[in-house]
């Protein structure tokens, strides 16, 4: 169950950063005239990502499947 949930988290902070960059390259590639709703949609998605990697992390740490450690010292 630990690796299932830790497998979840990677795919969705990685599929965060898959957004992101395609939101940069929608933004370097589409014409000014364009309508920019690719971005906007890319920009979206990563969001939704984002808060999705954020809720697993609070119910992961809730539940008892993943381990905060302090810094040092």
């Amino acid at each position: 169950m630990h690796t299932l949930f830790k497998a979840a988290l990677i795919l969705m902070l990685l599929a965060a950063i898959f957004s992101l960059g395609q939101a940069l390259f929608y933004m370097m590639t589409e014409r000014p005239d364009s309508n920019p709703k690719r971005m906007a949609w890319a920009l979206t998605r990563r969001i939704g990502f984002s808060l999705g990697v954020f809720l697993l992390v609070i119910i992961g740490i809730l539940t008892g499947l993943l381990k905060p450690h302090g810094l040092g010292g």
